[in-house]
């Protein structure tokens, strides 16, 4: 067993070493929490609205009860699985681009999810979305690697019922993008809702877009240079993939950068839903997003 096998085995022993650590009063509220397992094994908590893996809701609640945001932050929120670590990099490279030589760019010696995690990355909120059925795949994928045993493991028809009934962490998923997407159309200032797919379909005029969101448009002489065009080169799915620095080492949370990066494909989803499970998502879009005036489409 290689060492990034080693920490996939260790994700589910610290999920249940962090629940040890729990200390009484945590350990009481808990035991009103709904309880469910997530795809890969681990306990999930129904708090406020969201299943919480347990290996984060200490610091969830620390970081509610504790955490005060300034009017400049910024923050990357998307579903798991919908384009965070393609965002972090775009939105750093745009924030950050007038102190960025293309050659000495920290994208090539450091992830996006460390950049990003730097103090200063701050301003307002903005969230992605992407096509469920695409994003349950990707999910599906992600945390069929972190499996400590496969014996134990979630079938992909057992997965896409618990995504449905909103049994998934941080879900349910409908409610998670309807609540931003909400949020967006109250107070189009402070949140800028991007869909992934439309980022991928015409990804210049969406920077441009982040670009005057984050308080930072792009000048007509760096549109004339070429500036967005070099960014969503540099940071495209193909470019942050290739990089030595997503090839090797491992996230904050002991898994491997390269298990980040699968495919970044529209569709995929069509080489592993049956008709009856894309009957039944598209049946749930209509009922979730669609009577709330969400406008979106599976192709």
């Amino acid at each position: 067993m290689d060492t990034a096998e080693i920490c996939k085995a260790k994700m589910v022993s610290k999920s249940h070493d962090a629940e040890v650590s729990w200390g009484d009063e945590l350990q009481q509220l808990v035991q009103t929490f709904p309880k469910d397992k997530s795809w890969a094994g681990n306990n999930l908590y129904f708090y406020q609205g969201f299943w919480c893996p347990s290996l984060v809701l200490k610091s969830f609640i620390s970081f509610q009860n504790h955490f005060q945001a300034f009017d400049s932050d910024v923050i990357v929120a998307t579903f798991p699985k919908s384009g965070t670590t393609w965002l972090k990099a775009l939105t750093f490279s745009t924030l950050y681009r007038n102190k960025i030589t293309k050659d000495d760019n920290p994208l090539f010696s450091f992830g996006p999810h460390e950049l990003v995690r730097i103090p200063t990355v701050s301003l307002s909120a903005y969230v992605g979305f992407r096509n469920p059925m695409d994003m349950f795949i990707s999910l599906w994928h992600f945390t069929d690697k972190l499996r400590e045993e496969k014996l134990d493991s979630v079938s992909l028809d057992q997965a896409f019922d618990k995504f449905c009934n909103g049994v998934c962490e941080f879900g349910p998923f409908f409610d998670h993008v309807l609540g931003y997407w909400k949020a967006s159309q109250e107070n189009p200032n402070k949140i800028l809702f991007l869909k992934y797919e439309a980022l991928k379909e015409d990804m210049n005029s969406h920077l441009k877009k982040l670009a005057m969101f984050l308080g930072v448009p792009f000048t007509e002489e760096e549109e004339k240079e070429g500036v967005v065009e070099e960014i969503a080169k540099v940071c495209s799915f193909k470019s942050l993939k290739e990089l030595e620095v997503n090839k090797k080492g491992l996230h904050i949370s002991g898994i491997p950068h390269t298990d980040f990066f699968r495919k970044a494909k529209v569709g995929d989803w069509s080489n592993y839903l049956t008709p009856a499970m894309v009957e039944r998502m598209e049946k749930l879009v209509q009922e979730r997003l669609d009577i709330s005036g969400f406008t979106f489409k599976f192709s």
